[in-house]
């Protein structure tokens, strides 16, 4: 069975570097072998995926939006793990935000881009527990964010 790290090179993708805080808060927090990972928004190196879905962005770019979320996820993991993505025992529960325009309700299929690519790289230990929230407003009006509770090895 391939590692994480693997899988995601199979896959054509490469891991951001994990993204500073831009508040007063730390981007994970370990707690016996949970990682808890905040909220990790849609941006990438192309200036990732803003605006409101269903209005200034499609569903197609949501998606690819919520995508983006989860690799940014899976590089705060990393960093969690000190750089080694096998020691991820199970994603346990992804909590998505979809910043929904009025007449906008696929936000779980939305935040399936996300989920979707937690069971591709971690296989059956990617699949978890989530919640899928439309909201009003989020953070420097990125389209989707998504945050995790992950159990890893020590």
């Amino acid at each position: 069975m391939p590692s994480p790290e693997e899988t995601i090179a199979s896959l054509g993708l490469v891991l951001p570097e994990p993204t500073r805080p831009v508040a007063n808060y730390v981007p994970f927090v370990r707690t016996g072998d949970l990682v808890h990972v905040s909220g990790q928004v849609s941006t990438d190196a192309k200036g990732g995926v803003r605006g409101v879905v269903g209005e200034d962005v499609s569903f197609e770019d949501a998606r690819r939006g919520a995508r983006i979320c989860g690799l940014n996820l899976i590089a705060q993991m990393k960093a969690a793990c000190d750089g080694d993505l096998a020691r991820v025992v199970r994603v346990i529960k992804l909590g998505g935000f979809v910043q929904a325009g009025h007449a906008f309700f696929d936000i779980p299929q939305v935040v399936n881009g996300c989920s979707d690519l937690m069971v591709e790289v971690f296989g059956e230990a990617g699949r978890h527990a989530r919640s899928a929230v439309g909201v009003y407003r989020l953070p420097l009006n990125f389209a989707v964010e998504v945050d995790a509770v992950v159990q890893v090895r020590a």
